[in-house]
């Protein structure tokens, strides 16, 4: 039925209740899973806004922590698939979560993507949209959207 499988995560409690969905549907199914970080790189611009007089940020290393918390988080989800039993992969792509993982649903031709119902509240998600929203409107494939609606990700 499946052979391909898309989940987003971004490492929060929220999220895992999906990625765990998602590497019970591939164990199930025998499907790959492909497992999507989104990220999104600093530029100066961001630092603009909060800049102290005479301080100078460093973007290289503000980049670098940004990827390597993208890579920790792929490595931790791709470990909990693996340890279920399940193939997966990770992609660490730049941009907005719904563009990234409606792009590689797209080029991994996913039977399915799996996607959390919470994740922003507020203001951001009025303006923003929320991913499971925006994934539904331009999604390649069918759409798991997983009750993640009793679990906080505050500690």
């Amino acid at each position: 039925m499946y052979t391909q499988i898309v989940v987003g995560t971004d490492g929060s409690a929220g999220a895992g209740v999906a990625v765990d969905a998602a590497i019970e549907l591939a164990r199930l199914t025998g499907a790959t899973l492909h497992i999507v970080h989104a990220h999104k790189l600093t530029t100066m611009h961001h630092f603009a806004a909060s800049m102290e007089v005479g301080v100078v940020p460093n973007v290289v290393e503000s980049n670098e922590a940004i990827l390597a918390e993208s890579q920790h988080i792929c490595d931790a989800a791709v470990a909990r698939a693996t340890a279920a039993g399940a193939t997966a992969e990770a992609h660490r792509v730049g941009g907005d979560a719904s563009e990234a993982l409606i792009q590689v649903a797209t080029d991994t031709k996913a039977d399915v993507i799996v996607v959390g119902n919470r994740g922003m509240t507020g203001a951001r998600r009025f303006v923003l949209g929320s991913v499971p929203n925006k994934v539904s409107h331009h999604c390649p494939s069918s759409l798991l959207i997983v009750d993640t609606s009793g679990i906080s990700d505050k500690t």
